[in-house]
């Protein structure tokens, strides 16, 4: 879902917070070190991002860093702050809420997935062979309806009541689109 240049926005906005331009300064030397440093050699920081195990990956994020730790430093020096602090980076900010809202509509869709999966785990999927009389009574209520045979049934069998008794019966109704 995140790119490597989400992940090296989000981790230097982060990190940057109230260091002052000879820390960037730092910062990026190191970036330019691990960003030219063979896949093979990387290795992660700790942090908790899961691709960290994927080395090519890791390579890009480095590649990336460099590059955003590079514009930090940057508009630390034109805008001329003492510290980073990540409010006033305007393109930062952007980017942050970018981020906030793309995980926000993936967190929605994995809730609604969850959501369908749950109502189709209560759905009933069935295969009916009816006599030829029912079928007949069916297909004519589908004719004059315009529903589908299987939609008809399902009506039916929503409108389904069990008596105390346990009899069975279906009060009567008119099927509708």
């Amino acid at each position: 879902m995140w790119s490597a240049q989400d992940v090296a926005r989000d981790q230097v906005r982060r990190q940057a917070k109230g260091l002052d331009v000879a820390a960037v300064a730092e910062k990026v030397a190191e970036a330019a070190v691990r960003a030219r440093e063979p896949a093979e050699q990387l290795r992660g920081n700790g942090s908790f991002y899961a691709f960290e195990m994927d080395r090519e990956r890791l390579a890009a994020v480095w590649l990336a860093k460099h590059a955003e730790w590079r514009r930090v430093r940057d508009l630390m020096t034109a805008a001329g702050w003492s510290a980073y602090e990540p409010e006033q980076d305007a393109q930062g900010s952007v980017w942050a809420r970018e981020r906030e809202e793309r995980l926000a509509g993936a967190l929605a869709a994995q809730a609604a997935f969850r959501e369908r999966r749950r109502e189709e785990a209560d759905e009933l999927r069935t295969e009916v062979r009816l006599s030829a009389a029912s079928g007949r009574l069916i297909r004519a209520v589908s004719g004059r309806t315009g529903l589908r045979p299987c939609e008809v049934l399902a009506q039916l069998a929503e409108r389904i009541v069990v008596g105390e008794d346990g009899t069975v019966s279906v009060p009567p109704f008119t099927p509708s689109l």
